[in-house]
């Protein structure tokens, strides 16, 4: 693995330009044609062979749709005013003539027809007429926002007010903007202190930048043939710029410690990139692994995630091998550090007691206190995870002050929170007098049944083959007592349909989203087997040796069960809520937590590659299992400590996108990274490795003849060339 990683280094080296003009052409011509042909972002709401999702295709077949998007148009009338003032209703009646006029408006209701109990609030339905599966532009939004200009001029300062809600008006937020630029800016200022050179600060970002392009034509280009949600491409920018920034940083690192030590400019490239490229190569892959895996969830929205996220870190992987060291060769002795600097002495210095060789030699000390310590701290800050509710965000879940949150909240105020969220019941039968019958019996076992607000008659459809019986729960899609509902009427409805012969069944986006809860929840177990074993053998293959991927998955889920709980203490508990600016505190989104595990399970390994790398290429070299570790803190420790704050920084900054489906894992993933980099890798690594001395680098013999040997560690470029043997190269 080394030879082949060193030849491709040094091939990079040598035609810099031909390397990074491809790049740069194959980057600038996937942005063009992505942009020129990408297609839609999908809902991402379907839950293939779920049963609400079979309901609710059967029920489209005989409820054909005229096309287009539902919005709703929610009018407030001013203090002291009913909705059905003469004054009021001409003021009405004059929006909706205008949006009536508007080309792209196929249909609107009558909102006199739906009015609160109150007289205050009513409520239309808008549908806007786009092709299937297309989105309504935020210029198109304005476009039928504009009607209601003259109702906000004449009633704005009364209190009353036209709003804009529903999927038709869904505000699309831009998966990257100012806080992530900020963020950018951060990562920056942390590798100026780290190599204290703006040149090798820059050359990270630069290629992470690059990678994120790269990503972003990737995953447009998809939308095009398949179905990919919005959230998978501000996944894979977030997490293709936080790993392209680190894998970035531990080959220039390595680099210009080589440097420092006086190895020849391309030498030292081939061999940074032989061997730290060796770590970024086997840390990519687990992140890879565990990214695709969430495709064993069978759920669209979590495979579009999980493979777009996988393919920006194969794309970050991809050019830390090989635009890297072509860029590290165009920027020559302004990577190398100048004698007198700070860098230069870190590097030339092998007995350095910097502060995380101190900190690790604090901890092997005494590894027993510290290993009981940093395992009791971490298992109380996860016991609220036990307490862990999963639902899917709807528009309850945005921001405060935007439309779409206001009329959900108006519309839960006016007419009840079910109405957010009703429960269609769909019933077929062979004939209309069956179906009537069993329509009765449904609405006959389920009115009596506590959770429910309101019943409707049975509407037969077009094709006289089904009908709906629409539920209105007494609670908020969302709920805990919603969920328990749709239970309650399947169990219901399950006799009817036996008694009828007729197919009776839940359906609607409420009992869809808790379906999807439910999948993803049942997934979670297989996921964890097939991925974790598959990169503890990764791990094996790595280091030779059977105790460290045990170490590694067991600090994983230490880290996993803390992140977990913050996440609930914040977004469920409250907890620093306001200050996060969380805009519903409640529940946590279905798909959060397989998506946390999986990058979370990733870069925990990244972290673990990093660090025991550099303690293993010290233990093939010197065969001292104690200096092994302090090599480890002293050659790596630095590099682990910036990659993590730049990873924390980046993860954080998506926090104050303010999507309510980023929030979430921008937090938890931002707080996996500060525990398992600074508590788990750099504190419990240590200890556990102390207490096991030699035989955390042994196989036994049956498994060492098995396992392949890929030279992690550079072995075979140490013995061939003598520039190579220099003593704990930064890794």
């Amino acid at each position: 693995m080394a030879e082949l990683l060193y030849r491709l280094g040094a091939a990079a080296a040598r035609r810099r330009l031909i390397f990074l003009l491809t790049s740069l052409a194959v980057l600038a011509g996937a942005l063009i044609f992505a942009f020129s042909s990408s297609g839609s972002f999908a809902p991402g709401h379907s839950i293939p062979g779920s049963p609400a999702q079979v309901a609710l295709e059967k029920a489209n077949r005989h409820f054909p749709e005229e096309g287009g998007i539902e919005g709703d148009v929610l009018f407030v009338a001013p203090n002291g005013a009913k909705i059905k003032d003469d004054s009021v209703v001409r003021q009405l009646r004059a929006v909706m003539e205008r949006m009536r006029a508007e080309d792209l408006v196929a249909d609107v209701s009558d909102p006199l027809e739906r009015v609160s109990e109150d007289g205050r609030v009513a409520v239309a339905s808008v549908r806007i007429d786009l092709e299937q599966d297309a989105e309504v532009e935020p210029a198109q939004q304005e476009a039928v926002r504009a009607s209601g200009a003259a109702f906000n001029e004449r009633f704005n300062d009364q209190g009353g007010r036209v709003i804009f809600g529903g999927d038709a008006f869904e505000e699309e937020l831009a998966p990257f903007g100012t806080p992530e630029a900020i963020g950018i800016g951060v990562a920056l200022l942390v590798m100026l202190i780290t190599f204290g050179s703006v040149v090798a600060a820059g050359i990270p970002i630069l290629t992470a930048v690059l990678g994120v392009g790269g990503s972003v034509a990737g995953t447009l280009l998809a939308t095009a043939h398949f179905d990919v949600s919005q959230n998978a491409l501000t996944l894979a920018i977030m997490l293709g710029l936080a790993v392209g920034i680190d894998y970035a940083l531990l080959i220039v690192s390595r680099h210009r410690a080589q440097l420092t030590r006086g190895m020849p400019m391309a030498e030292s490239i081939a061999m940074a990139t032989a061997t730290a490229g060796s770590a970024v190569l086997f840390a990519g892959l687990t992140v890879i692994i565990a990214l695709a895996g969430l495709t064993l969830a069978g759920v669209p929205m979590l495979t579009s995630m999980g493979l777009a996220a996988a393919g920006a870190v194969a794309l970050a992987v991809l050019l830390a091998l090989t635009a890297l060291p072509g860029v590290m060769s165009l920027a020559g002795d302004r990577l190398r550090p100048k004698p007198s600097s700070r860098a230069a002495r870190r590097a030339l210095d092998t007995e350095s007691r910097g502060l995380a060789v101190r900190w690790v030699d604090a901890v092997i000390r005494h590894p027993r206190k510290v290993l009981v310590a940093v395992v009791l701290s971490l298992a109380v800050i996860a016991v609220p995870a036990a307490q862990l509710r999963l639902a899917l965000a709807d528009n309850g879940s945005a921001a405060k002050t935007s439309e779409p949150r206001q009329v959900y909240d108006l519309i839960a105020g006016a007419f009840g929170p079910g109405v957010n969220g009703p429960l269609p019941v769909l019933v077929e039968g062979d004939s209309v007098a069956e179906i009537n019958s069993t329509a009765e019996k449904v609405i006959d076992a389920v009115e009596p049944m506590s959770g429910i607000a309101e019943v409707s008659d049975p509407l037969i459809a077009p094709d006289k083959q089904a009908a709906v019986v629409s539920i209105v729960p007494a609670t908020g899609p969302n709920a805990e007592a919603t969920s328990t509902l749709v239970g309650d009427l399947r169990a219901a409805l399950v006799p009817i349909g036996a008694q009828t012969g007729s197919y009776v069944a839940v359906t609607g986006m409420t009992a869809i989203s808790i379906d999807a809860v439910d999948k993803t929840s049942g997934a979670l177990l297989p996921f964890t087997v097939v991925v974790v074993g598959l990169s503890l053998l990764l791990l094996l293959i790595a280091f030779r040796s059977w105790t460290i991927p045990l170490k590694a998955t067991a600090g994983f889920l230490l880290s996993v069960g803390a992140a977990f709980g913050a996440m609930v203490a914040v977004f469920q508990w409250g907890w620093l809520a306001g200050v996060l600016g969380v805009p519903l505190v409640g529940s946590v989104p279905s798909f959060v937590p397989i998506i946390v595990m999986a990058v979370l399970f990733g870069l925990a390994m990244d972290y673990e590659v990093f660090l025991v790398s550099a303690m293993r290429e010290h233990y093939a070299h010197h065969g001292n299992a104690h200096e092994a570790i302090r090599a480890g803190g002293r050659n790596a420790g630095r590099v682990v400590v910036a990659a993590a704050a730049i990873m924390i920084t980046v993860f954080f900054s998506f926090l104050f996108s303010h999507d309510p489906n980023v929030m979430p894992i921008a937090f938890a993933l931002a707080f996996g990274v500060l525990v398992d980099a600074f508590l788990v890798r750099l504190t419990l690594v240590p200890a556990v490795l102390k207490l096991l001395g030699d035989r955390a680098w042994r196989l036994p013999h049956w498994l060492d003849r098995v396992v392949p040997k890929v030279d992690v560690e550079g072995q075979a470029l140490a013995k061939n060339e003598p520039a190579a043997r220099e003593p704990e190269l930064v890794g």
